[in-house]
Parts: structure tokens; sequence; C-alpha cells
């Protein structure tokens, strides 16, 4: 792995502390919402009929239960509540427990409510924030959680390789499926005031023109194009890309210094269209990857374009492709490195995303890993490539 020239003691800054962490807090202000313009209210639990009211929850009532966290505006609550509820039903358990994300709750809040009261497994179904939300929520619980594919990304599922056009093997998944343990990321951010706050993410996250990207996005292109519509927020944002100054560390590593368009730091490397970011990426190694992205040119982009949609998305999967790949002389254009975690100073605010929401802007931000801190429900016999 190619490495930046080092830095003198007289023009390097002193390497960012790694924050305290503290209680994981929601902050629904940091990300675009998961539901439509104009939605408000508080999140509501809801009964099969859609009711508002809250389900009284009787003594004696039987064992095992599981709760399902939906948002409204991704899938079709009537049927997916139907269907849960069937489920469970075949499956001997009690009623189910239903609750809706709105504006205000992004679902993290409400599946607190719902390992409150006790459930024994957890379903959720929206785009990417709100499978964010509810696995932040649920990190350290060891209450499965079922991931049923909905929104446009699914880059959870699509990193488990769990099938992403079949609703009901998920559901069913979660009363007669296996679980795994996976890795999650946590990002302690710090804003340009000098407030810090910590959120989880399951796939990935970045500081610079990665999240610029996102947030160039159009709404209305994404809801009809689905993930195609960030080609579109990536051209906007290259045409003004301007690299950044930013120090960053590696836990047992040595600090670097270096003008970057964006650093990346993954649970998961798998990208829609069969894009391999970070092809090495596991989610079970109790350990993140890191990309830093440094061309310095047209040509250095060029660069990183082969790095991965070819070599990484083509060759490595080829043993004649990994041999060339050896052969080849390392360019500085993009760095991939790993570790516990990550610490990174920007000499601006930069904004920051994890997991394809938009979260602010950034001076600093302490990323680290919990090791096995999340389980999943796959269908029975699935073999996820983790």
């Amino acid at each position: 792995m190619a490495t930046d020239p080092e830095t003198t003691p007289d023009d390097q800054p002193e390497a960012p502390a790694a924050e305290g962490t503290g209680d994981v807090l929601r902050e629904p202000g940091d990300v675009s919402p998961d539901t439509t313009d104009g939605e408000g209210g508080e999140a509501r639990r809801v009964d099969e009929s859609g009711s508002t009211e809250p389900l009284a929850d009787e003594d004696g009532r039987p064992s095992p239960k599981a709760a399902l966290v939906y948002n409204p505006t991704k899938v079709d609550g009537d049927e997916l509540r139907e269907l849960v509820a069937s489920h469970a039903k075949q499956a001997g358990w009690s009623e189910p427990l239903f609750y809706e994300t709105t504006v205000d709750d992004l679902g993290d809040d409400v599946t607190r409510q719902a390992l409150e009261e006790g459930v024994d497994a957890v379903l959720v179904a929206g785009g990417d924030g709100t499978v964010r939300a509810v696995s932040e929520a649920m990190t350290g619980s060891s209450v499965p959680l079922t991931i049923v594919p909905s929104g446009t990304g699914n880059l959870l599922a699509r990193n488990l390789r769990l099938p992403l056009d079949d609703a009901e093997a998920m559901i069913a998944a979660t009363f007669e499926g296996d679980t795994l343990t996976m890795d999650v990321g946590l990002a302690q951010i710090r804003r340009p005031d000098g407030e810090s706050r910590e959120h989880a993410f399951v796939v990935m996250g970045g500081i610079g023109l990665d999240a610029a990207m996102i947030a160039n996005t159009r709404g209305d292109l994404k809801k009809k194009m689905g993930w195609v519509a960030y080609v579109d927020g990536a051209a906007r944002s290259l045409s003004q890309a301007k690299p950044f100054p930013a120090l960053y560390q590696v836990p047992g590593q040595r600090p670097h210094r270096s003008n970057v368009q964006s650093i990346v730091f993954a649970n998961c490397g798998s990208l829609p269209a069969g894009l391999e970011l970070i092809p090495e990426a596991s989610i079970t190694d109790g350990q993140l990857d890191f990309a830093v992205f440094q061309p310095r040119s047209a040509l250095g982009w060029l660069l990183v374009w082969r790095r991965v949609a070819w070599d990484n998305s083509v060759l490595r999967r080829f043993r004649a492709g990994r041999r060339i790949l050896a052969l080849r002389t390392a360019d500085n254009a993009v760095r991939f490195t790993k570790g516990k975690g990550i610490d990174i100073a920007a000499g601006d605010a930069q904004p920051v995303e994890l997991d394809g929401d938009e979260f602010g802007e950034a001076t600093h931000i302490a990323v680290r890993v919990v090791e096995g801190a999340l389980t999943v429900a796959v269908p029975k016999g699935h073999k996820a490539t983790v």
C-alpha cells in the first residue's frame, strides 16, 4: 500500500485525540427525513387496521412476540402488517407490534420502545436511513433484526446477499431462519460549533466528496430512477470538487496529512450495480476498512474509477486478474487500509454521510467498530458473503 511522504515535526499538527463515546443520541435534524415532504407528527404505534390507538398489552400475553418498524412512504403498510401477522400466527407467536416511522422519528425511538416491551425479534422495512436508525437502536441488544428490503439502495441487504424482491421470504426468516452477528460502526461527529454526537452506521460513511454527492442528488430523480440518480449527484459534485487538508490516523499506524477529496470508512464494501468499493471489507472481522481518495488531476480520477469499476469489481474476481493486479505499480489516487477505527480532522468543515444519509458538516470524526454488536436474521441455510 502506498503511503504519504513523512511529515516533519514542524509542519505536522498534533494528531486528533479520540473522543469519548457516551450514549448514542438521535439527531433527526441531521438527516434528510425518510418520509415525503409535508409529513409530520410523532411516531406512533398502530394496529393491523391502521388505528393509531396504543395496543393493549394484556396480562399474561404469550411470548415470543415480534415488532415491525416500517416507513409508510416506502412500503404498503397494510400488506406488510398482514404478512407479518400471518407468519407470526403460523409460528405460534403472539400478535406482533407495529410501529410507523415519521419525519420526527426515523425509527430509532420506536425501536427502543419495542425493545422495552420485551420483543423477541424486530423487522424493519424502509430505506437505508430507516435500516440505519433501527440498527443503531438495536446495537448491543442481541435481539435479531430482520431486514425486509425496501426503498432505493438496500445497501445492507445487498452486502448480506439477501433476496431483494422477496419480502415474504425475509419475513419468514424472522420465525424460522438462521441468524448471524455482524459488526457495527460508530462515528463521533464534531460540529463546527464544538457540539459532538455519536451515530451508528452499518454499511459505510464518509467525509468530503462522497457526502457532497449524496447532498447533490435530487430527491425527485431518486424516486423515479432509484440509485441511478446518484450519477447525477456525482456529476454535479465533481464539477466543483476541491481537495481539503486532512489529518487522519488509524490506531497503531502513523498519522498522515494530505489534501484529500474524500475519506470513506466502511463496514461493507459493495455498492449497487455490482461495484466493489472495498472488496476485502467484512462485517464479521471486528475491523473497519478505509479508503482515502486523493486524485491530483483528471488522470487521477480515471485511476480511481479504474480501481473501483475494473480492478475491484472485475479483475479481482479471477485468479488471472489478481495476478495482473499484483504486478501493477501502486498509485496514490486512492489508498486503502483497515483497523479498529480512524480519527479524521479536517482543515475546514466538510459534509458527512452515514449509510447514504446526509449528516451535516463536521470538523472532526472519531470512528470505531463494535464487534458483533448486531444480530441479523437470514433465511434458513443462507450463505452471506461476510
